[in-house]
């Protein structure tokens, strides 16, 4: 579904918090509300579109606050070795400096956004009795995006305190309470185990069974089981329908095309715009840029990209030293002035692929060694290679090549963070790159700080990350 419409009416009360309120707690302050308004199938199914719009989150030249996705770069290609900013000024450079503070609105943002998401969801799961027909689909759906969310929470946050029900002042203490990453975890494994069972693949901006499917593999990598992941990706390969597509720009430029498994979409000009694609090009009249290119990452282009190089990055036309990511020029536009506005852009931001699945498909038959030389590990290796137009055959894969093709591949696609740390090299490859470039990263600077804010409402209950 490429239009999600903002539901204004039905959902100011439920959605919209003042400037002294949490997003984990909203208050209902009309007569029509979350409350009592979702009792037909089509009102209910408004709450399941109203997760997607959390998903997209505002625009951010039409709000302050509740960015979601459009924000996720910084929190994590900008904590990697892939971006930075263009001058190293303002609170985006403490993402690449590793010195990010608690009180750092863009981590709070992001938090917030994503219980707010947490939130629909559970509004969603609160109401299937009331969805006829649709239950089965609307709960996927819903487990679907609420696992969603607590994956990126619990790998950026770590411990988190676990919200399945939506808050009211009568058990707003889950708000604050922190339980273990393991907790989160069986939760998603849960939540997308179910989706598995009851979606099917009608859809590329909502949730499917091969997009749960592709998702649950990414967690049972993480957490080390790799054969039920192997199962999962090879499922989705198999019986998808998906296939990579020929020529690599059209992956972003051709939206809803035959390798997108799930992508989070946008329209231009309007509610349903991003602003990503014009920050990344330094268009939003800042002195500073944001997410551009760093030599290291450009490095790894020379021996490994292929004809994806020039579809990743280039030059920044008025500082040839500087280069910008390229993948999301605003619709697709590669020369400037791109749109009468380019704050508004509608690129679709994906989530999962197939190529990413098929280095994942590498990654479980690896299970943890160091290379492989199975054929089947092999033959999804070279599909992806071949795409690029790097047609040697390939006869072993080790974890540093696959890792290094995963970059490349997946560049600034917010994957780069979570490959480092789920294949458990982040710590060395952060700390080098930081010390070759007098950076501060530290171990404990994996892991964002819980936002001081939540703290501060929770009265003490929430508890910090060590190293903030």
């Amino acid at each position: 579904m490429k239009h999600i419409q903002i539901l204004t009416l039905v959902l100011l009360g439920a959605f919209v918090s003042s400037c002294e309120e949490d997003y984990l707690e909203p208050k209902l302050t009309s007569a029509i509300n979350g409350s009592n308004y979702y009792s037909t199938p089509e009102q209910v199914e408004s709450a399941v579109i109203n997760m997607y719009d959390g998903l997209q989150g505002v625009n951010s030249s039409s709000g302050n606050d509740n960015h979601a996705t459009q924000v996720e770069f910084y929190l994590t290609e900008m904590r990697s070795d892939n971006t930075r900013t263009k001058s190293s000024e303002g609170e985006a450079a403490q993402f690449e400096s590793y010195n990010v503070e608690a009180t750092n609105g863009i981590v709070e943002d992001y938090y917030r956004s994503f219980y707010n998401v947490i939130f629909r969801a559970n509004t969603v799961l609160a109401n299937l009795s009331n969805a006829g027909g649709s239950a089965n689909q609307f709960e996927g759906e819903a487990k679907f995006v609420r696992a969603y969310a607590n994956f990126n929470l619990v790998r950026l946050y770590g411990a988190i305190p676990l919200v399945t029900e939506p808050i009211s002042p009568l058990n707003s203490e889950i708000a604050y309470t922190r339980v273990p990453v393991a907790d989160v975890y069986a939760l998603i494994v849960s939540d997308l185990e179910t989706a598995v069972s009851q979606l099917n693949n009608d859809y590329r901006t909502r949730a499917s069974r091969s997009a749960a499917e592709a998702l649950l593999a990414k967690v049972q990598l993480t957490l080390g089981n790799y054969t039920a992941a192997r199962t999962l990706l090879e499922s989705v390969v198999t019986t998808g329908g998906f296939s990579l597509e020929s020529n690599f720009s059209d992956v972003f430029y051709n939206e809803a095309n035959s390798e997108t498994i799930f992508a989070i979409g946008y329209a231009p000009g309007g509610l349903d715009s991003q602003n990503f694609s014009a920050e990344w090009l330094n268009a939003v009249g800042r002195t500073s840029g944001v997410n551009y290119v760093t030599a290291d990452v450009r490095s790894a282009f020379e021996d490994f990209g292929g004809n994806r190089t020039a579809v990743s990055f280039r030059q920044d036309a008025s500082q040839p030293e500087q280069y910008q990511v390229a993948k999301y020029f605003p619709n697709g536009e590669l020369d400037a002035p791109y749109l009468a506005d380019p704050t508004k852009a509608g690129n679709d931001w994906i989530v999962i692929r197939l190529a990413d699945v098929l280095l994942l498909h590498v990654e479980s038959i690896m299970a943890g060694a160091n290379e492989t030389i199975d054929p089947a590990a092999l033959a999804s290796f070279q599909a992806v290679r071949n795409r690029a137009g790097l047609m040697d055959s390939v006869t072993i894969v080790t974890k540093d090549v696959l890792l290094n093709e995963r970059r490349v591949e997946l560049a600034f696609e917010n994957h780069r963070l979570f490959d480092l740390m789920r294949l458990g090299v982040a710590q060395d490859v952060l700390s080098n790159f930081s010390s070759t470039n007098g950076l501060g990263f530290s171990s404990t600077d994996v892991l964002l700080p819980i936002p001081q804010r939540e703290i501060g409402l929770s009265l003490g209950t929430l508890s910090q990350n060590p190293g903030y």
